[in-house]
């Protein structure tokens, strides 16, 4: 899927970012999810956003850059990240237990020439 940006110009890393988190939100509402939550904290570990599409719930990783210069979005999600994911959805499981199923999901979103490209990396695992 493919979003345009029209504002020109330098931003910082935290609207980049933040950026990419509303363009996930709207992708994932556009393919039918609802979204439960979004930045749940829990101590030192963050889910960027909490969805289910009515039967599993997905713990969501969004990963947004501007370039590829140091590798694509998708390849900073490294082994202590999903541990990090993988404790803070045990911590929310344990507000919400309603779930039996669970699937940790990367979107990552790539901004070339003020065109997002967003690729969604499913049931991804250590």
């Amino acid at each position: 899927m493919r979003f345009t940006n029209s504002r020109e110009g330098k931003r910082s890393t935290q609207a980049i970012g933040a950026e990419g988190e509303a363009l996930a939100r709207i992708f994932f509402e556009d393919m039918g999810f609802e979204i439960l939550q979004t930045n749940w904290r829990h101590r030192h570990q963050e889910i960027d956003i909490i969805a289910t599409d009515g039967r599993v719930l997905h713990i969501i990783e969004v990963k947004t850059q501007t370039s590829e210069h140091g590798g694509l979005p998708e390849e900073s999600v490294n082994r202590k990240k999903l541990l990090n994911l993988m404790k803070a959805a045990e911590a929310y499981m344990q507000t919400d237990n309603r779930w039996s199923l669970l699937q940790f999901d990367i979107l990552a979103v790539l901004w070339k020439n003020g065109v997002a490209e967003l690729l969604w990396i499913e049931d991804i695992y250590l």
